[in-house]
């Protein structure tokens, strides 16, 4: 969808794998899936699609529903952002910084 231009259809298609859904028995969440079969999304978004960036991001962000005294739980999901598939210090923050877009290197995920 990112090589034909279509960025609505990539955006939906972004925001759909990195939902998390249950049944009764297991979780579901695409984010490995995504890097496993992906693994230069970010890559690619910074150079061909720049504005589906902060819909990458925000999927790799759950927040809790509950506040408790003010607070919120919040899980980041940041393996796939620090680490590649071999282990090794993955290229994805030189690419977001390459990037240079001050938006997106102040989103919460990669601070």
């Amino acid at each position: 969808a990112i090589v034909s231009g279509s960025l609505n259809c990539a955006k939906a298609m972004i925001i759909d794998l990195l939902t998390i859904r249950s049944d009764r028995e297991n979780y579901y969440y695409g984010c490995d899936e995504l890097f496993t079969r992906h693994p230069e999304v970010i890559q690619r978004l910074c150079a061909d699609a720049p504005p589906l960036l902060p819909a990458l991001l925000d999927g790799l962000i759950w927040r809790s529903r509950l506040a408790i005294n003010s607070q919120r739980r919040v899980n980041y999901y940041v393996k796939h952002v620090i680490q590649d598939g071999d282990g090794k210090f993955n290229k994805a923050l030189r690419w977001l910084v390459d990037a240079q877009d001050p938006k997106i290197i102040c989103h919460p995920l990669v601070v």
